[in-house]
């Protein structure tokens, strides 16, 4: 289901006093806004684990177990491994600075790994960011919701963007007692609205450990806008 909007009206009208007797000089520079509305049906997670250890190595394990952990996970819920990415290990040594030997004193290492995953089921959000934390991955970010028809979508907010500018350029002319002519200029946006955060609910099931997560996706938007400039006739 989606749901096609065209609002906004920004008119104004250009004429010259030294011209008004060249028909062809006579415009009217108009704004047009459209909008298209799905649900989602993608959804990228991304997240992070890190350990902390004096012993490089012993964090660098803690780092590497909960990965492999995570993608066990993710291969019982029968996610495409080339759906996962594990890139982005960083080791980072954390210092003290010591006052009365002026020197900085080494406390540790941070071994840090990123994890992203794109779903194209949005039933398996909540079993993945919640399946992250019991594996012991310790960064989780909000979901990120997309649309597998995303090019299409831009295109139908950007055609209902120009219908919109057509209009207001023949409302117009219409009530100035002349006739819109051909396209001068056109100038054109879109853009994605972000969605709101996916809302979270976490609730402790009955005589169990585990917790069940719901996600609530939403709606997403695609906006377009267009500024068209066009040749105002005389009416027929």
């Amino acid at each position: 289901m989606k749901c096609i909007r065209a609002i906004g009206l920004t008119l104004l009208l250009l004429t010259s006093a030294s011209v008004l007797g060249d028909e062809a000089a006579r415009i009217v520079t108009v704004d047009g806004k459209g909008s298209v509305t799905v649900p989602p049906d993608m959804a990228h997670v991304s997240m992070a684990v890190q350990a902390r250890d004096l012993d490089m190595a012993a964090a660098r394990q803690r780092v590497l177990t909960t990965t492999r952990d995570f993608l066990g996970h993710c291969d019982e819920l029968g996610i495409d491994a080339g759906k996962i990415q594990t890139t982005g290990l960083s080791i980072q040594p954390i210092y003290r600075w010591n006052e009365s030997r002026s020197e900085q004193v080494l406390q540790g290492y941070l071994v840090r790994r990123q994890v992203s995953v794109e779903l194209d089921d949005l039933e398996l959000v909540g079993a993945v960011m919640e399946g992250a934390v019991d594996q012991g991955i310790n960064e989780v970010s909000p979901p990120r919701l997309a649309s597998s028809r995303e090019a299409e979508l831009h295109r139908q907010a950007l055609a209902a963007a120009a219908r919109d500018a057509a209009a207001n350029a023949a409302v117009l002319a219409d009530t100035l007692g002349v006739s819109v002519g051909n396209v001068i200029e056109v100038n054109a946006s879109r853009q994605q609205v972000p969605p709101p955060v996916p809302v979270y609910a976490r609730a402790a099931m009955a005589e169990s450990d585990s917790a069940q997560a719901t996600y609530s996706a939403g709606e997403i938007r695609f906006e377009a806008s267009v500024n068209a400039t066009f040749e105002l006739i005389e009416a027929n």
